[in-house]
This record gives structure tokens, sequence and C-alpha cells, in this order.
């Protein structure tokens, strides 16, 4: 380990099992030297093991919509206590759609349930970022960082409103990102990661044959849940105190090859002609 977050203080959202990327991300943080809080809806903490995550890292549970301001001023304001100061860093991996749930096709869009994803997954940054400001819990030369995907940019049928709601949270990111960069210094981004085994991600459908596909474009393969939190670490330090605003691809080069020979050869081309 390289201490890169020895005393900064921290909130990371939605760490379910072990096979979360935010998970993973408490993981190397406590290694990396920091201490933090973890929260995340009250439902999903009944659904998942965070309370083994708190005691391996040794942090505490703070429950919070964030949906709801009054619950993410509760948030920032008990992190701050338990943690003895301002924040540096805050994770945001929150996502939801009910219409992939309940597998309805993009164009035929329920729009309740595409309202609520909007406010769970792209929204809560917002209010994360604006009740952070308003109570001035964030340290100068913070960083904020939110899990996306590049259906924002491409189209996955698969991924149906998804896609629109990140495009929203990557917008957010950037915009946010402006305002509190010229008052606080503090950054934010976006970390654009390859489809990962999560218990989410492994929800939808047609997810395994796709895992696979990215596999084989991707000069490097997949990024694993590990790697983003590897990555993410490096985002959380002083070490890209001057990046910000950015929507980063942690993807094997997925985002930039075009189709690899491998896909081509299970097409039945021959690429060596």
């Amino acid at each position: 380990m390289y201490n890169l977050l020895k005393g900064k203080r921290g909130i990371i959202t939605g760490a379910l099992d072990e096979n979360s990327i935010a998970w993973k991300v408490a993981e190397k943080a406590h290694e990396e030297g920091a201490t933090f809080v973890l929260t995340n809806a009250p439902i999903a903490m009944r659904m998942g093991e965070i309370n083994k995550l708190a005691e391996k890292t040794g942090s505490q549970i703070v429950p919070a919509d964030a949906t709801s301001v009054e619950d993410l001023t509760q948030l920032y304001t008990q992190s701050q206590e338990i943690l003895g100061g301002k924040i540096d860093f805050v994770l945001h991996s929150i996502g939801m759609s009910v219409n992939i749930r309940k597998k309805i096709p993009y164009a035929e869009s329920n729009y309740d349930y595409f309202q609520k994803g909007i406010d769970v997954s792209a929204l809560s940054l917002h209010k994360m970022l604006a009740v952070a400001k308003k109570l001035d819990a964030i340290n100068e030369g913070g960083s904020v960082v939110a899990l996306t995907y590049m259906a924002a940019q491409r189209t996955y049928p698969f991924y149906t409103d998804m896609a629109d709601i990140k495009a929203m949270l990557e917008s957010i990111a950037r915009s946010f990102g402006y305002h509190y960069g010229v008052e606080k210094k503090v950054r934010i981004n976006t970390v654009s990661q390859s489809p990962t085994k999560t218990t989410a991600g492994s929800g939808i459908k047609g997810f395994s044959d796709f895992y696979d596909f990215a596999d084989a474009v991707a000069p490097l393969g997949n990024a694993n849940a590990e790697s983003c939190a590897d990555y993410c670490i490096t985002l959380f330090s002083d070490l890209t105190r001057m990046v910000t605003m950015q929507n980063l691809f942690h993807d094997g080069g997925y985002s930039s090859t075009g189709v690899s020979d491998t896909v081509m050869r299970k097409l039945g081309v021959d690429t060596e002609d």
C-alpha cells in the first residue's frame, strides 16, 4: 500500500455486498489509510451485508435515502461528527431502474418508473453535492467520484432508460464540477466502468453475453471491480488534484476499440488475409 489516503475522511455509498464496486472501494480506502462512513438506503441495508464491511474497515454506518435532502443533511452532519472534521472524498455508487427490473422495453417506458430512476440514480448526485456545498462539508481540494457507464454515449438496447439517466448523471458532474471547483476547488468526476459482475449489473437482461462480448473487444479485457476501486482511490488522492469535470473510461480500452480480431474471428472472418 502507498498510504495515498492517509488522514483523509470520506463517505462511501452503495456497498451492498462483496461483489459491489463500492465494497471494493471501501476496502481499498481502508488499506490506503482513510477513515470513512458507509451509507446506503435503509431497504438496501436490510438486503445487503454492510455490517460485515463496517466491522472489517472499522467504519460506522449512517443510513440515508439519497433522494432525501433531509437524510443527506443528517448524513453529512453525522459523518463530520463521527470522523472529526470535514469530508475529503465521496463515492456516489447509486443506481436503480424499475423499468429494467420489470423488463419494460425502452420505447414503452413507464414514466413514473423513469422519474424514480432519475431521482435515485442522477438527481441524488446533485442533492449530495448541493447539501455538501450548503453545509460546507467537503474540504477544499476534496474529490467526488460517481460511477457511470458508457451507454450515456452509445446505444445499448438492454440498458433502456438507465442510459439516459447516466447521461444526466455525467452532465450534473460537469455542471456542478464547475461551480464547486471555482468556489472550493472540489473535484467532481465520473468513472465509466467496464461491464462488471456485481449484483446490480448481473440483473440486466443479456448481461452475461454482453460481458463476454466487451471482454473480447477490449484490448486489456474487462476491468474488474477491484481494479475500478484502485482507480477511484487515485481520484480521491492528491495525485489527481487537477482532474475535474471528466468522464473517465476505465474499461480496458473498450471505449476506443471499433472491433477486435477476436470478435471478427467469431464471425468467421479471417483477419490475417
